[in-house]
């Protein structure tokens, strides 16, 4: 899989957050049972079927709480399956148990992503049409959960506001008109950015298409009125469909010569992937490799 990863310096703040809101000062349940360093070892196992995807977000939150050394046996894009072990992690005992929830809560959260990616792609049952998510994701997860996508074969739509321009009903309400709306945009834009539009109906792609639109997005259409706005538009600009899309309907568009299907659902509406960290072991040898106290000002 040729695929760009979360760099560290992308993730780190997120992480450090993260940890921060789930340990204020202390983990009083562990330290309360662990008084001294001690070496552990603990697995992380998959308790269904599903695509793997964060593999080094969740690595990262525990190097971020302590010094943790990894086998792994599993990457991003593959296959789990019920009881695959997935990697062994050794640290001090304490780094472990005070990593392990917001390690997981990452994982999870991004392989259920891939999954129901990955569920959709097969359900839409066309490699002609691509999948793309939106900006419909968990506030400061964004870059999580959009890399989570692309593990699973889709692909993403802007990054956030400032990536393209696309007009939407309010803006057009603002500027009078889809014509005036694409005006303006022209004017104001960079040469180099397309300008998409979303339209509602047959006389908005008319005028869509009139007016020079790159990209026209095609929102809660039926399929009956989708393949006449594909006929109006002619291949004249790039065909995105959208509005309520989800695994249980958006068959209903294969077949049709259209560029893109956007899904807010592949984000917002996909459950985690069950993992869990269990088996945890103590090390006899560690031999004078012990993690300082009080490490809960996170690493930099």
């Amino acid at each position: 899989m040729n695929l760009r990863k979360i760099d560290k310096f992308q993730m780190d703040e997120s992480i450090r957050l993260a940890l921060k809101e789930d340990i204020t000062s202390e983990d009083i349940s562990t330290n309360a049972i662990y008084k001294n360093s001690r070496l552990a070892e603990i697995s992380l196992y998959s308790k269904e079927e599903g695509i793997l995807a964060g593999i080094d977000v969740f690595k990262r939150v525990f190097e971020l709480n302590g010094s943790p050394v990894f086998t792994e046996y599993k990457k991003d894009g593959d296959e789990v399956f019920k009881k695959d072990l997935i990697l062994k992690i050794r640290d001090d005992v304490k780094a472990l148990l005070s990593s392990e929830r917001v390690a997981l809560n990452y994982l999870q959260r991004m392989s259920g992503i891939a999954t129901y990616t990955k569920k959709m792609i097969e359900a839409l049952d066309d490699k002609n049409i691509l999948l793309l998510d939106t900006r419909k994701t968990t506030p400061n997860m964004r870059i999580f959960e959009k890399y989570a996508v692309r593990v699973g074969g889709g692909y993403n739509h802007r990054y956030n506001l400032s990536d393209a321009i696309m007009l939407k009903d309010n803006h057009i309400d603002a500027a009078g008109s889809i014509t005036e709306a694409i005006k303006l945009a022209r004017e104001y834009s960079p040469f180099i950015k397309k300008i998409e539009i979303e339209v509602e109906d047959l006389k908005g792609v008319e005028e869509a298409v009139k007016a020079g639109a790159d990209i026209i997005m095609l929102d809660n259409m039926d399929i009956e009125t989708t393949k006449e706005a594909i006929k109006i538009i002619n291949k004249q600009a790039i065909i995105e469909c959208s509005g309520n899309v989800d695994i249980t309907n958006i068959n209903r568009f294969k077949g049709l010569e259209i560029d893109y299907i956007s899904s807010g659902a592949i984000t917002h509406s996909a459950k985690i992937l069950d993992l869990s960290l269990k088996n945890l072991r103590y090390i006899d040898d560690w031999k004078g490799r012990k993690r300082k106290e009080n490490t809960w000002n996170f690493k930099k």
